[in-house]
């Protein structure tokens, strides 16, 4: 039976690409977000390319939804080989620091905090039987520098790195990685960086690097692949304790 990859979140940006790039390699495409019309011509445009790929609609903001979800998607795929998760969109925007409140914090927490801890829970059983499996999770740069202006985001997403990074240590030597892609770039094509670009033009803000969805897709195939590190940052500089 043939790899399947989980994309959770998956948009016109890197969930596409994702997708596309575990797909040349032979696996299966189980597509999750919210619009199932937008995930049908995900399919439709995948099928044309010679992968196969299913729809699975459902709200990622709802953590006690995830065992039902996986369930259906083992029930029509026959197993999960692969969770790529990264649901950032458009909706979610950053909030000063001194502006923050605890209203904020919880609308994000579900999304980017409960869902993903929730998502191990439910495939860790079967990746742990078989001695193999991988989860990839997207991230902003906030999550692993704080920058002024830029909070929000970041608390919850650097909550979900901590989480990650000691479950990767726990993983190791049972053949289950579990790896961050931490990206300091606005994604070409998705929703996210639309808004962003909206946003920063309204305001005559700052200009942000952009990064081809393909090229995090395929950071994302060598982490897979590769296994040996926690963590990926693009770009590559801005990595922690790496000269600019």
């Amino acid at each position: 039976m043939s790899r399947v990859i989980a994309v959770f979140g998956a948009g016109t940006g890197l969930g596409v690409s994702v997708a596309r790039r575990f797909g040349r390699e032979g696996f299966r495409v189980a597509l999750v977000a919210r619009r199932k019309d937008r995930l049908d011509a995900f399919v439709a445009e995948l099928a044309g390319e010679g992968i196969e790929a299913v729809a699975f609609p459902a709200d990622l903001s709802e953590p006690a939804g995830v065992p039902a979800l996986v369930g259906a998607i083992r029930e029509r795929l026959g197993r999960i080989d692969v969770v790529e998760y990264g649901p950032i969109s458009g909706d979610q925007g950053f909030t000063p620091a001194a502006e923050l409140d605890a209203a904020t914090l919880e609308g994000l927490v579900p999304l980017l905090l409960l869902t993903p801890v929730e998502v191990v829970r439910a495939v860790l059983p079967e990746w742990t039987e078989r001695g193999d499996g991988a989860f990839l999770l997207a991230q902003g740069y906030s999550a692993a520098r704080p920058m002024p202006g830029l909070s929000g985001l970041g608390p919850v997403m650097s909550a979900t790195r901590n989480y990650l990074h000691s479950l990767n240590a726990e993983l190791a030597g049972t053949g289950v990685y579990a790896g961050a892609l931490t990206i300091a770039s606005l994604i070409d094509r998705s929703e996210a960086a639309a808004a962003a670009r909206a946003a920063f033009d309204a305001a005559d803000g700052p200009d942000f690097p952009v990064v081809d969805p393909d090229d995090l897709a395929e950071h994302y195939w060598e982490m897979y692949t590769g296994r040996d590190r926690f963590e990926r940052f693009h770009p590559e500089p801005f990595a922690p304790g790496t000269a600019a």
